[in-house]
Order: structure tokens, then sequence, then C-alpha cells
């Protein structure tokens, strides 16, 4: 469906929230989306002529008009005969009927069911964006650098899974809600992550990814907040000052072709300031709450280097520390080579180094490209430069984004 604004804005805004409360109307994942894209079909045709006082209530109306459309139509859904004979009048012939106060909010039910645990995690990521966040399939298998077909078979055998595991639509019992939020906050990373710093293709942001996770990221802060069984949740709220922290430094990480600028080389002047504080006044309130976790800790390190008025004011001692904690939350690969790197800059590159090429370490990063990259800035300071070159030359092998590519090529250049 091709949309133009407004209709554009308010699916892109409401299109979660009117979707979670016809699935919880209909009981069905694929009417419901199937009566929403006709709904919105209707839209761009109403809309432009009278637009709804009430958007999203219209939306939910027609929706589920549609949907009894569908079902009458369906002579294979018996089961739905309730639904068929409710009596309230069709919303397109009686608009005052709508009223926005009375419709619920019942996104946070359909963000626990998209990021069920029995899902795997490919089908959990492209379920909460083509329902949350109402991109088509087109759009999440481009982001994600697969072929159409194999997302949309994703997104049908996540669908079916729902429906033949018997998969609740709710929200989990306030006692089971930490050990399944992890899970939900872990796909929202995810999906920022390939926003923010692409695996492949050309560019090296994908901008609508970052937005997109931002956005549900603030939608489930505020939607945790508002229950009083759950309240505010420290980890939720860090991991969205984690983004908007990082998210900041957007517009000064690539140069006007479009290639990576590292951190230290930064127009620091490009910084998101309304982003930082925003980030930094969220981080705030969650370590108000005295519940530590592993994103309130990366938030943590993002202050720092957000505080940094120059590269060279950067606490990287500090930050080290901060890697060292984060390890025992969440120990990794990554989390150790990013402390390496942390301690590299500190202490010098020779530190930095004895810590890289630790023998577990180097067996457990050998196919990432960023661990031989990191290795290969060290040794350029080290004054290795034969070594160095070795080093980013093994990084580009195992490189496929553009960007980044260009980077690599041009270290390789610098030291040859």
């Amino acid at each position: 469906m091709s949309l133009s604004s407004p209709v554009e804005r308010v699916f892109r805004e409401e299109h979660g929230r009117v979707l979670s409360i016809l699935i919880g109307l209909l009981g069905d994942f694929a009417l419901a989306e199937d009566a929403l894209q006709e709904t919105f079909v209707a839209a761009l045709e109403h809309w432009p002529r009278q637009m709804p006082d009430n958007p999203a209530a219209w939306l939910v109306a027609v929706g589920r008009r549609k949907a009894i459309d569908r079902l009458r139509r369906d002579k294979n859904r018996e089961e739905k005969t309730a639904l068929l004979a409710d009596p309230r009048p069709d919303p397109l012939d009686d608009p005052a009927a709508m009223d926005e106060t009375a419709i619920p909010d019942e996104r946070l039910k359909l963000i626990f069911t998209c990021c069920h645990p029995a899902l795997s995690l490919e089908a959990r990521v492209a379920l909460t964006l083509r329902t949350l966040g109402g991109l088509d399939t087109a759009e999440i298998a481009r982001a994600f650098l697969v072929p159409v077909p194999t997302m949309n078979q994703r997104l049908t055998r996540a669908k079916t899974k729902i429906r033949a595991a018997g998969i609740p639509y709710e929200v989990p019992p306030a006692r089971a809600i930490p050990e399944r939020l992890d899970g939900v906050l872990a796909v929202l990373y995810l999906i920022f992550n390939e926003g923010y710093a692409a695996t492949a293709g050309d560019d090296l942001i994908r901008q609508e990814l970052c937005a997109e996770a931002i956005r549900l990221t603030s939608a489930l802060v505020e939607l945790l907040a508002s229950r009083p069984d759950l309240g505010p949740q420290p980890e939720a709220m860090g991991l969205l000052a984690l983004m908007l922290l990082h998210d900041s430094r957007r517009a000064a990480r690539v140069d006007a072709a479009g290639d990576l600028v590292l951190l230290e080389d930064q127009d620091r002047g490009r910084w998101n300031r309304a982003e930082i504080d925003a980030g930094l006044a969220l981080l705030d309130r969650a370590l108000a709450l005295r519940r530590p976790g592993p994103y309130q800790i990366q938030a943590a390190i993002a202050a720092l280097h957000a505080g940094a008025r120059a590269s060279a004011d950067t606490d990287w001692p500090q930050i080290a520390a901060l890697y060292g904690e984060l390890r025992r939350y969440a120990p990794s690969p990554v989390v150790e080579l990013n402390r390496a790197v942390a301690v590299g800059m500190a202490r010098g590159p020779l530190a930095g180094l004895a810590l890289l090429q630790r023998a577990e370490l180097a067996e457990a990063l050998d196919g990432y490209h960023w661990y031989h990259a990191a290795v290969a800035d060290f040794l350029r300071r080290a004054g290795y430069r034969g070594e160095a070159r070795a080093a980013y030359v093994l990084a580009l092998s195992l490189c496929e984004n553009r960007a980044e590519r260009t980077f690599l090529t041009r270290r390789i250049e610098e030291v040859g």
C-alpha cells in the first residue's frame, strides 16, 4: 500500500496500538492484520475529504467492521458468530460514536506476544517490526538483507506458531515480567544495532531502524510505568537512554561521502544535545531506582563519551572500570573486546594488545572484523606498521559493509 501524509504519519504512530486492540477483539493475528490493511486503504479514500477528530478511534471502529465483513464472507469461521452478532452501529455512518477515550492501549500485550521466547529470535524481530512498527514485509527484508519471500515465511511461521502453540495474548504476570522483559529488550536492542551499524550493505546507518527502535522502546517504557503492578523498569529506561545517547552522534558518524568517522575524530558540535540531555535524564531516573543492569551500565559508558568535550577528555579509566562491571552482568567476548580497547586507551596500546591477544579471546572473535581492526589499531599506535597492515587486511576480508570497508582500506593505505 502506498501511503501519503497524513495517513502515513497516523499509520506509523497508531499501527501498533490499533492492531493490538483488533487482535484482542478478534483473537486472530491474520484477520486483524488483513482488516487493518483494508482500513488504511479506506483511510486513503476518506481522510483527504474529511480527517476524523480521533484517527485511532476511527481506525479501530472501521477495522472491526472490515473484520466482520470478512467473517460474513468466510463460511469457515463459524466460531466467530458472537462477533457477527454485535449490534454496534456502522462507524462510517456514525462518526460521533467513536470516542478516543474509550480505546484502551494494549500494545504491551502485543509486545510480549511478539517477543515470546517460544519464537525464534529472527521471528521475534520480524514480527515486532511488522505488527508494532507497521513496516511492510519488503521493508523488513531490506533492513536485514534477506529476500522478501524469506521474510514472509518467517512472519507466517511466527503467526502460525502463536496460534498452534496457544501463546497467550497477554502481559505476563508481574512476577514473570523480569525474565520475559529481557527478551523484549534484546529484540529492541537488536533492531537498533542493525540500524546504528548495519552488518552489510552500502550505508553504515539505517536511520529508519534507529528511529523505530527508539519509538518502540519509548512506548514500552511508558506502558510499563503506567501499570501499577509493574511500575518503572530501570533496564528498559537504561536501554532507551543508551539508544538516545548513541543516536545523538549519528550525524557525526559519517562524512559527506557516507564514510565512517571514528568517535575520536568526530565533530562533537554535530552531536544532538537534545538527545544527549534526554538520555542523561533518563539514565539518572533509572539509576535512582537502584536496580542496576547491563543496559544501564552501557548507558553510563555512553554518557561518559557524551560528557567529554574533546576526545582527549574522555575518562577511559572509568570506562574500562564500567566494562569490567558489565562483564559481571553480561559476560561475552564482545564485552571483553570493548574492555580491552578501553584499557588500551587508558594505559597505552601495549596494555590493550596484551588483553586482545589472549588466546581465548582471539579464538572467540576470530571471525569478527572489528576485533582484528582493534588489534590493528593498537599495533599501529605502537609503531608496528607491518603487523598492523596484516591485521587490517584480515579485518577487511571479514567486513561486508561498504562504509566500513572504505575506512579499513584507507587505514591499510596509511600504514602501507
